[in-house]
């Protein structure tokens, strides 16, 4: 472990400012989840009167999780927080353990620190040191944020150390995955699958009922974390789950580390022809060549998503069986059929937040590109930058459009045929899933903006996609302002089906995207390259 001590430095000093911002937006979510259940459900039978319409609806379980208890503010808080939390400080982990270990071995820098006196498996420690210690951090500030708002002490603790130890699995995964491929891209796109498996095993087996299988919830990380039921009679034992599979993904890291060589990954990689085929003419050629595999890879996730969404939308009716309140409103505003539209209008809004995450990695491709020094020799040639650059954010909008056709085609499918009208669903789904698009490009745009003014600062078109995400699912709870909704595009987005259609937000959203692409595209022609 020779040299980890000084690793560990390294990572936190590079890190300081990105996990500082990871872990107080994390902490402020709950907190103020918590605060803001306070002033909406103060007494019990306000908080029983809600329980009554959430507690057995199926798409609310798949979305946010299974409700134990919703009779006091803490439960109410694990269970509106507790499957988001899990999921964000998940994906934190991902990206710390990868950034340290295959992204700095991907770019070279690893084997020059090697070669001082280091030990090979300094690298991965540090990285899994700096990862955990910020899981600790947030579990100790979240769990005395709850203490301090009055919430039971144990209960609070174990809502702490939820996201934590999901941290903690991934963390393991991520390491894992990092010896696996030479591409970062490639080792974070497979850690990431792993992460919306679990997430849709835990979805599928949460939403199933007693008669469905149920038990995939416990094939889901996240779904053996939700079994610790904070503020709902604690299961300590739970957490020995996780840490046990923890254990075990590090120690099979640390294993695959030293069956492989500094730089080269378990799975081989292909070498390619020695000339290039005629396809590879063009800039746009090359750039949809770079884009398949990773568009290959989350084409299928979106369909199995919406197919998901599609599945369960007809169990919103359930809200109606045991809540004749509820009944009487949904039939002055048009009845079931109107609250699952507006379901599935809600989820074609998340559907819309994945394609614009894709829409980001796929636009921020320019910039590992020429941090990775592969851009500069190409456009020593021929290759213009703007055609160089536009291509990838030709292709980036591209792969976001087969993304929602994806999804929107399998919802209408699979929700047609729970209704027996596939051929009147899946044209409303699909106009449903489309409409995101102008939102979801407004996302590239960003992307591009910043690759091309400030491309030091690209990581915050990813700022962007979370702060979109945070204002869409937890606007209305928090009760912010009508402009700090308003600053998400997705706010301005038709909600299809059930809705009515308006072409003006969709076409100011797209002179928007444009604006901000001719920016990026016309400051990346007058700056250094790298």
């Amino acid at each position: 472990m020779t040299g980890t001590g000084a690793l560990v430095r390294l990572a936190l000093r590079l890190d300081r400012l990105r996990l500082a911002i990871w872990i107080a937006l994390v902490t402020a979510l709950v907190l103020s989840t918590a605060s803001a259940f306070t002033e909406l459900y103060p007494t019990a039978a306000s908080r029983a009167q809600f329980a009554a319409g959430v507690a057995t609806n199926p798409a609310l379980r798949a979305i946010v999780g299974p409700p134990f208890d919703l009779s006091s503010i803490g439960g109410l808080t694990a269970w509106r927080m507790g499957t988001l939390a899990t999921v964000l400080v998940a994906l934190m982990n991902l990206l710390t353990v990868l950034r340290h270990t295959r992204g700095e071995e991907e770019a070279g820098r690893l084997e020059l620190v090697g070669s001082a006196v280091v030990s090979r498996h300094a690298a991965l420690t540090a990285a899994l040191v700096v990862a955990l210690s910020a899981d600790a951090l947030l579990a100790v500030l979240v769990a005395t944020g709850l203490v301090g708002l009055g919430l039971p002490v144990s209960g609070s603790i174990a809502l702490g150390l939820v996201p934590a130890a999901a941290g903690a699995v991934f963390a393991g995964v991520a390491a894992v995955t990092a010896q696996l491929t030479e591409s970062s891209r490639a080792a974070s796109g497979t850690a990431s699958c792993v992460l919306g498996l679990s997430f849709l095993l835990r979805a599928i087996g949460d939403s199933a009922g007693q008669d469905g299988p149920a038990w995939l919830s416990w094939l889901s990380p996240i779904g053996w974390l939700q079994q610790t039921r904070p503020f709902a009679g604690e299961r300590w034992w739970a957490f020995g789950l996780a840490a046990a599979f923890a254990c075990l993904l590090v120690s099979g890291a640390y294993g695959l580390l030293g069956r492989r060589d500094l730089g080269a990954g378990l799975w081989p990689s292909r070498p390619g022809p020695a000339a290039a085929s005629p396809g590879l003419r063009s800039p746009l050629a090359l750039a949809w060549r770079l884009h398949r595999g990773a568009l290959g890879a989350w084409a299928p996730g979106a369909a199995v998503l919406g197919a998901g969404f599609g599945g369960i939308a007809q169990g919103i009716g359930d809200l109606l069986g045991d809540n004749p309140q509820l009944a009487e409103i949904l039939a002055a505003i048009g009845g079931e059929d109107s609250i699952v539209d507006a379901y599935l209008a809600s989820t074609l809004h998340i559907v819309g937040l994945l394609a614009a995450a894709y829409a980001v990695s796929a636009t921020l491709r320019l910039r590992s590109e020429e941090v990775a020094q592969r851009a500069e020799p190409l456009l020593a040639t021929g290759v213009g930058r703007v055609a160089w650059a536009a291509s990838h954010l030709a292709i980036a909008l591209l792969g976001t459009t087969v993304l929602l056709l994806s999804a929107g085609l399998a919802a209408g499918v699979v929700h047609g045929l729970r209704v027996g009208d596939v051929g009147g669903q899946v044209p409303r789904l699909l106009v449903g899933a489309l409409v995101q698009l102008p939102a979801a490009a407004v996302l590239a745009g960003i992307a591009v903006a910043l690759f091309g003014l400030a491309p030091r600062f690209t990581v915050g078109a990813w700022a962007a996609v979370v702060a979109f995400l945070l204002v869409q699912q937890l606007g209305a709870i928090l009760q912010l302002d009508q402009w700090l909704l308003d600053l998400s595009p997705f706010t301005h987005v038709p909600n299809l089906p059930g809705g009515e259609l308006s072409a003006t937000p969709l076409l100011w959203l797209l002179a928007a995207t444009m604006a901000l692409a001719a920016a990026g595209l016309f400051s990346f022609r007058r700056r250094d390259i790298g």
